[in-house]
């Protein structure tokens, strides 16, 4: 007997067995994603195909994973499965889902040929998303999050990263992220939130410079003591944070005890290299970077992460992805899901995409949204399917792996499984 239960959005489907072990199988195809490098290229070859496989879960845990034969007795309710094809829950590293309003406007004008300048001029761009932003009671921004939650739940995402940056005020930021906070705790997938208050700076500020000691003054000293955020990003680019200021404020934020991120290279280049200065987590875009860029980061421990959304959503070239892989980095995919250059949101079906024109290997492709983007996150526990990991696993109702992306998107799991626990919308 199953129980749907009512206590959180996107509810869960859980067993009366849930306390103990179920083995969920046979399945035709299970990929791990496991016993793969952490950077450069991949060949198909090298993905742990098991057939005929079984998952072992117990609570939110995986305890074994093998053939369906071995572990056969090895449960206390067996979930029948097959026929599919499991794999690990994707995860979304870089993301805006707390925001307000709609920004179609924006896209209608940009497909008319107008440039970003021109759209900012007219009111347009971030800051429209902020006055928005700033004047949505805190209920409804959690009400519109949990709304995207549900879909990228659907869509097989199991852990997600959210960003704030449409408040650039301390009231308006800390609305955000308490938002996010709140979620969190009303839906299954498992959220990473990131202080983003260096998006732009606003006009009630002289200079960039000043803002950003405004939040370093005012804001982050919320955020460590409220436990908000344990990450921060900032937007370099000349016209939003130059290098030189963007890098001291990285440096300052990082004594304060958080981890950096970085949107970099995006039109200019120079974000990757204080990226690699500061000794963040990622740098994110990467459409400007060039050949001396990705050599830099190949030799560093800074995760390259592209954005296929930003360059369908701007209709500008995507990042060099294959050339990334290539040169020696860690490649991850995220979709960058946000109301101005990337409403779209499928993360799927932008990593789809990208493979087809930067050709980029199945394994390539699916370890940017698995366990290299799980290492983007630095969370251990997740991107692969072995004992000890989270369940966060995912079901496609085909026989063959190769299908997910031939598919380019249209093809969604049938079933979504996170922490051990059946999400259904």
């Amino acid at each position: 007997m199953l129980l749907k239960s009512s206590t959180k959005r996107g509810s869960y489907i859980t067993s009366r067995f849930d306390m103990n072990r179920t083995l969920y199988g046979p399945i035709t195809q299970l990929l791990t994603m496991a016993s793969l490098p952490d950077k450069g290229p991949i060949a198909d070859a090298a993905l742990e195909i098991i057939p005929d496989a079984a998952l072992l879960v117990e609570g939110n845990r995986i305890v074994a994973v093998g053939m369906f034969a071995a572990l056969k007795g090895a449960g206390d309710h067996i979930e029948t499965t097959s026929p599919c094809v499991v794999m690990p829950g994707l995860i979304d590293t870089h993301t805006h889902l707390c925001f307000a309003g709609s920004r179609a406007g924006d896209y209608s004008a940009r497909i008319s040929g107008k440039t970003y300048q021109e759209i900012l001029e007219s009111g347009g761009g971030i800051m429209d998303t902020v006055q928005k932003t700033r004047a949505c009671d805190g209920k409804m921004l959690v009400e519109l999050l949990l709304q995207r939650l549900a879909r990228h739940a659907s869509e097989g995402v199991t852990t997600c990263e959210i960003k704030s940056g449409y408040g650039l005020s301390v009231e308006h930021e800390l609305k955000i992220l308490h938002a996010i906070g709140e979620a969190a705790e009303l839906q299954p997938v498992s959220l990473v939130s990131t202080c983003l208050a260096a998006h732009i700076t606003p006009p009630e500020f002289e200079s960039p410079a000043m803002y950003l000691e405004h939040i370093l003054a005012e804001l982050l000293p919320i955020v460590s003591r409220e436990s908000l955020a344990q990450r921060v990003d900032i937007f370099i680019e000349p016209s939003a944070f130059p290098a030189a200021i963007a890098a001291s404020f990285l440096k300052r934020a990082m004594s304060m005890g958080f981890m950096a991120t970085v949107h970099a290279d995006q039109f200019t280049t120079g974000g990757s290299a204080v990226a690699i200065d500061v000794g963040a987590i990622s740098a994110d875009h990467l459409e400007a970077s060039g050949d001396d860029d990705i050599k830099a980061l190949a030799a560093s421990s800074v995760t390259a992460t592209v954005l296929p959304g930003a360059s369908l959503g701007l209709g500008m070239h995507f990042a060099p992805a294959r050339k990334i892989l290539d040169y020696g980095c860690a490649l991850v995919i995220a979709s960058d899901w946000n109301p101005g250059s990337a409403p779209m949101g499928d993360l799927l079906m932008q990593a789809s995409v990208l493979s087809a024109q930067q050709k980029l290997s199945n394994a390539e492709t699916l370890s940017a949204v698995t366990f290299r983007a799980a290492r983007a996150l630095g969370l251990s526990d997740r991107g692969t399917l072995e004992a000890g990991k989270r369940a966060d696993f995912i079901a496609f109702p085909v026989d063959d792996y190769r299908e997910i992306l031939y598919h380019q998107g249209k093809l969604k799991p049938s079933r979504v499984w996170i922490a051990g626990k059946e999400f259904s919308s």
